[in-house]
């Protein structure tokens, strides 16, 4: 049975879907004319906006849905989960209900969700998770789209609504004291084809648990930016938390490459070809805290928190496929033509595969016992509910 809206539980999703309406949608073709964030900023157009974009950019979503406070357990399930915008909604809902795993999480943390994108359906996605589910729920904007996304998203039929975009978590337990996180972007998201007004934002919260309150940190770290750029990025959700237990999960596409230009990453992919692709898959692209993306990994350390107790370490998360259509249309946006036989050839004992190791948990003062990767929501499936798997660990608040 579907449960009712608690009343005012979802007000600003309203307050800011009218803002986007009446205010700033009619103004996204202006906006869309510049070719940099600096040279937006400078506007007009922009300044006459101004308090109104930071105001649909930084506000949280917050509602509950739950008609009963969670009981009280040994363990806690928790689950990371890049939903890719949430356009195979309702097979994730699907399994969100029915999945063996799935259907016993008490705490989503759900990176890649869409408000009003036309190529997840124009709904709100986080929203719908949790009135569907019967939970609480906090989401975090992080961008304003101007267009309808990137690669094979152009082509959805259809106009964006809203065109938010963020991070979220769902709970089955109270959820209080949310944050926004906003986190510098690795580049200008107004500079390519996918236009974006925004940075990318981690969404912090305390769950209510029966037997304490624990500081959650649903984090999705940027893809387009260098290694160090996003051990910055960590630094600053770290920063924000407060000292003692807390857990932090996500995207953190720990991808070993330096993706903040074209030009860099395919250098960084000549010198991964050089130093064998086997031998990168197994030590690098799996294990990156060994070396590429060491920096982000002793930044949670110093902080005390450990990663390797709370995931299945040398698991990969993530699957690049040189023969699929979507993420070669994705790549071919910012990466030349040239490249692709390229990349074939390097993975041509591995057929045309690379795994990687990109999501993750960490945890400080926790005790976490059974991580897992669910490769059965993406693998071996017409349509995948999703380009990541999803990860799951357990906690023990006693």
């Amino acid at each position: 049975m579907q449960l009712q809206e608690r009343p005012q539980a979802c007000r600003t999703s309203r307050e800011i879907a009218d803002l986007i309406r009446q205010h700033l949608r009619p103004n996204f073709p202006a906006f869309s004319k510049y070719s940099s964030t600096l040279e937006l900023e400078a506007s007009n157009d922009f300044l006459r906006l101004r308090d109104q974009l930071r105001h649909a950019l930084n506000t949280p979503h917050v509602g509950s849905f739950a008609d009963a406070r969670g009981r009280a357990k040994q363990r806690y399930r928790i689950l990371a989960w890049n939903i890719e915008r949430g356009k195979q909604l309702k097979g994730q809902l699907f399994e969100f209900r029915h999945h063996p795993y799935l259907k016993e999480c008490d705490v989503l943390l759900l990176t890649e969700t869409d408000l009003g994108m036309a190529r997840s359906g124009n709904v709100d996605v986080a929203q719908t998770l949790a009135r569907e589910l019967g939970f609480h729920y906090a989401f975090a904007p992080c961008y304003l789209s101007l267009v309808k996304g990137s690669g094979i998203e152009r082509d959805i039929d259809g106009e964006n609504d809203l065109g938010l975009h963020g991070n979220a978590i769902l709970s089955r337990y109270p959820i209080r004291n949310v944050r926004h996180i906003s986190l510098k972007n690795g580049i200008d998201k107004m500079a390519g084809n996918e236009k974006r007004i925004g940075c990318q934002a981690a969404v912090l919260a305390d769950i209510d648990f029966p037997e304490a309150s624990l500081p959650v940190a649903c984090v999705h770290l940027d893809a387009n930016s260098k290694q160090r750029h996003r051990a910055a990025q960590m630094r600053t959700v770290l920063n924000t938390l407060p000292l003692g237990p807390a857990l932090i999960g996500g995207d953190w596409n720990t991808t070993t490459f330096d993706s903040s230009s074209a030009f860099h990453a395919i250098m960084g992919y000549c010198r991964r070809v050089l130093m064998g692709p086997g031998n990168v898959i197994r030590n690098h692209y799996l294990h990156p805290y060994r070396w590429f993306e060491k920096e982000l990994f002793a930044s949670l350390e110093r902080a005390g928190f450990d990663y390797r107790s709370a995931n299945h370490i040398g698991e990969y998360t993530i699957f690049y496929d040189v023969a699929d259509i979507a993420a070669h249309k994705g790549l071919a946006e910012w990466v030349p033509g040239w490249c692709f036989p390229f990349i074939r050839w390097a993975l041509r004992e591995h057929n045309g595969g690379c795994p990687l190791k990109i999501d993750w948990f960490a945890s400080r003062d926790l005790r976490c016992e059974n991580p897992r990767v669910l490769h059965d929501l993406r693998e071996k499936r017409t349509t995948p509910l999703s380009d990541h798997d999803a990860i799951g660990v357990e906690i023990l608040l006693a």
